[in-house]
């Protein structure tokens, strides 16, 4: 919200259940970010994420004509590759989660092609800063245990599974960013991140900048575990867009500064 005041949007927040169909007035763009988006918990209940994550789309699309529309999507999209992942490389999701918002970006592509609205989307890697209250998400849990406020985290396998991380705030400057490039009739992807780092990387820096220990159960790996997904951002980099927080140490720093009840000593300088 605050990124679209300061570049001249007037934001509206929209907050309603998607399973039945709505109306969108009023708004000449609408920025769609509800989903059910744990991943572990897709496996166990694949329908109600195809309802809420295609049939929330869907129904939001049925309100519009003539509006850009820019759909939050995932890294997960992709077929896991030891290669940095560009918006071209191929599709292939690894969890029902993952296999809905795919569904999702072709529904919103198509729709885009018949010239009913614009669309862009953005395929999110790890978000994390802020003061992310999901503990399933790594850097959150991390900074969590840190602070005492959960007693503990598993890690599934040796730690050395890379992923990318980026910080919420610039994941709203992407969304600004590309909104503004959106035009009706087109179809665009771009792929949002901004620093790859190793579970055991995170662990790391969240014990070198809270200077608190990080209670760890190591568990083995789950079966096709993905090990490396990377983004390639030089497509959304060339509408302008530059991270502002880059490395994994600003992320946690943020993290720790927005959730620790008490911040403990910061790294060293």
């Amino acid at each position: 919200m605050r990124e679209l005041r300061v570049h001249g949007h007037e934001p509206v927040a929209w907050s309603r259940r998607l399973s039945q169909p709505v109306e969108v007035e009023g708004v000449d763009a609408v920025v769609h970010l509800a989903a059910a988006a744990r991943v572990r918990e897709s496996f166990h209940d694949p329908v109600s994420y195809y309802e809420t994550n295609v049939g929330g789309t869907l129904n939001t699309l049925k309100a519009l004509k003539g509006q850009r529309f820019l759909l939050a999507s995932t890294g997960g999209v992709y077929r896991p590759s030891a290669d940095v992942l560009t918006e071209d490389s191929p599709l292939e999701p690894s969890s029902p989660y993952a296999a809905t918002k795919a569904a999702a970006e072709e529904l919103v592509a198509w729709t885009a092609r018949s010239g009913r609205i614009g669309a862009t989307t953005l395929r999110l890697f790890n978000v994390a800063g802020g003061g992310d209250t999901d503990t399933s998400r790594v850097i959150t849990r991390a900074v969590a245990c840190a602070a005492g406020t959960v007693p503990g985290m598993e890690v599934y396998g040796d730690g050395g599974a890379v992923r990318e991380f980026v910080h919420v705030r610039d994941v709203a400057a992407a969304f600004v960013v590309a909104l503004e490039a959106c035009e009706v009739g087109t179809s665009s992807v771009y792929n949002v991140g901004g620093t790859a780092a190793s579970v055991r990387d995170v662990l790391d820096t969240v014990e070198a900048v809270t200077g608190r220990a990080v209670d760890v159960t190591w568990k083995p790996a789950n079966p096709g575990e993905v090990r490396s997904l990377r983004a390639d951002t030089s497509r959304l980099r060339a509408l302008g867009w530059e991270p502002r927080f880059p490395s994994l140490e600003e992320i946690v720093t943020d993290q720790w500064r927005a959730s620790a009840p008490e911040p403990g000593p910061g790294p060293s300088r």
